[in-house]
């Protein structure tokens, strides 16, 4: 597989761990340090520990939300090396009944660390009450 081709397969399994709520599904496909640009402010979680210390605080948001699963509309890789991919995606959570409650664009960087991709950093246009901040 190419290095695209990676990082957007390690991509689709952390949204499938996001939906099922599987932190270890998720965590599998991160690497730590991790951060996250929302809005103007970036967090940063130096462990997976630090990151899933808000884990279940997310879950009860995003169901407070009616959230019931996320789609990926779209995913472009639109820069690639052999250690660093630039994925642009267009992300859609959406109700039991399958109606969109909040679309958004978001960049995720993934980094080839120890032979495996994770995602290294993310910046999102995500206007939400649902959203984990370190």
């Amino acid at each position: 597989m190419s290095s695209a081709e990676e990082a957007k397969a390690a991509f689709q399994r952390w949204l499938d761990g996001f939906n099922a709520r599987d932190s270890d599904a998720m965590i599998a496909e991160m690497h730590f340090p991790h951060l996250r640009l929302a809005r103007t402010k970036f967090d940063s979680w130096d462990t997976s520990a630090d990151w899933l210390s808000g884990h279940d605080a997310l879950t009860e948001k995003l169901l407070a939300e009616d959230w019931d699963h996320t789609d990926l509309i779209s995913m472009d890789a639109v820069q690639v090396s052999d250690e660093k991919v630039h994925l642009v995606l267009r992300q859609s959570r959406r109700k039991k009944d399958g109606t969109e409650y909040s679309g958004f664009d978001t960049l995720w960087v993934f980094t080839k660390e120890g032979g495996r991709w994770g995602a290294k950093l993310r910046s999102s246009f995500l206007v939400a009450n649902a959203q984990l901040y370190s």
